[in-house]
């Protein structure tokens, strides 16, 4: 069985302007950005705090003072996925545009549903997956960039408008972003872009 999305239900919002017509930055949704000018790498995280948890936490871990780092966190109580998750095709908040528009590298960090520790790679930058996938699995992190339902092809999927055209997406399943592994990922990332 297919690791799935963190919740099934989706919205409707078919862009950041939408979605912010309804919800409330401060309130509902918070938006941190971290510049690293002298880095051409952009870790970011558009579904990060409550709507799918762990993500945040695993793409500050990958940015660490070295990348410049995004994320669009969920604040609420309880339904942060239903109300605040905007499909990474659709994801065109402008900080993080602005932001990933001078960073040739874009790494976006997601969540899926698995009760194996496992990362599923995809984006269009084939190579940076790939380097990716040997180094997770050099780990021991199962991973797979192939023959999984989250290929992250799709050019207007945000990891993949930057300038280049072409990022990577890692979608890491439930078991793996809330153990204490998530921070031996994010490491393996970290390094691997050295």
């Amino acid at each position: 069985m297919h690791p799935t999305r963190v919740n099934p239900i989706r919205t409707s919002y078919t862009s950041f302007a939408e979605l912010s017509t309804h919800q409330v930055r401060g309130r509902d949704f918070e938006i941190d950005v971290i510049r690293r000018p002298e880095s051409a790498i952009a870790v970011i995280a558009p579904h990060g705090g409550g709507i799918e948890n762990g993500t945040s936490e695993i793409a500050r871990a990958i940015a660490a003072d070295r990348f410049n780092l995004y994320l669009f966190e969920g604040l609420k109580s309880s339904g942060n996925y239903a109300a605040l998750h905007l499909t990474s095709h659709f994801f065109d908040e402008p900080e993080c545009l602005a932001l990933i528009a001078k960073c040739p590298v874009v790494v976006a960090i997601h969540g899926c549903r698995g009760v194996e520790h496992e990362v599923l790679l995809g984006g269009r930058h084939r190579q940076l997956a790939d380097r990716l996938s040997e180094a997770l699995r050099a780990a021991n992190i199962t991973n797979k960039t192939d023959g999984h339902p989250f290929p992250g092809v799709e050019p207007r999927n945000i990891c993949n408008r930057g300038p280049t055209g072409r990022g990577v997406q890692l979608e890491i399943t439930t078991a793996l972003r809330t153990s204490p592994a998530a921070l031996g990922l994010a490491a393996v990332v970290r390094e691997a872009h050295r």
